[in-house]
């Protein structure tokens, strides 16, 4: 099983392009983000713990906190898989750029179906936030990492090994395929 930490060695059969600039990286990881959010939401397991986090109907999208928590640690999920991929290379601005774009295509995205702007600034003071407590937690494990999105989106401690684990390998499902997509893919400005 791959880590946040230490992704195993996998193959890809999907190929991608062999240059990127980081504008056009930036708003592919944003569409990634937004596919995983609706993946997590509408997936059985993702259903599951919505409905034990509270909402009555695991079909509904879950309340705006949750769903907001939710996309969050996605959001940290693809930029931490990013920031691994490209770990030791000297393209580090471009990466830091690409990791902007994507923030901002999501907030926009937001922003287009229905957030109001002047809450953007706020959001984006919890992404920082949150992005702190999770990189944190992944320096001690995955586990960890599941433990504290357990905690943002509820406001609770955890309560189930099984609900963390399920939390943290989503999070690594997402991240992994990553590595492999981008080990081919050269940064331009």
């Amino acid at each position: 099983m791959s880590t946040f930490t230490d992704f195993a060695d996998g193959t890809s059969n999907i190929l991608g392009p062999r240059s990127m600039t980081a504008e056009e990286l930036g708003d592919s990881l944003a569409q990634l983000v937004w596919e995983s959010f609706s993946d997590f939401i509408s997936d059985g397991d993702a259903a599951e713990l919505v409905t034990e986090l509270g909402s009555p109907d695991p079909d509904d999208l879950p309340g705006d906190r949750i769903a907001e928590e939710m996309l969050i640690f996605l959001m940290w999920a693809h930029t931490r898989g990013v920031q691994l991929a490209f770990v030791g290379s000297e393209n580090q601005d471009l990466v830091r750029l690409a990791l902007d774009s994507m923030h901002r295509a999501v907030f926009e995205d937001m922003v287009d179906n229905g957030t109001p702007r002047a809450q953007i600034p706020i959001f984006e003071q919890r992404v920082s936030a949150r992005y702190t407590d999770y990189s944190a937690a992944a320096q001690v494990s995955d586990t960890e990492v599941g433990a504290r999105a357990f905690e943002n989106v509820t406001g609770e401690s955890p309560w189930s090994e099984e609900r963390i684990r399920t939390c943290a390998e989503r999070a690594i499902h997402v991240a992994s395929p990553l590595r492999d997509f981008l080990s081919d893919v050269s940064l331009e400005a």
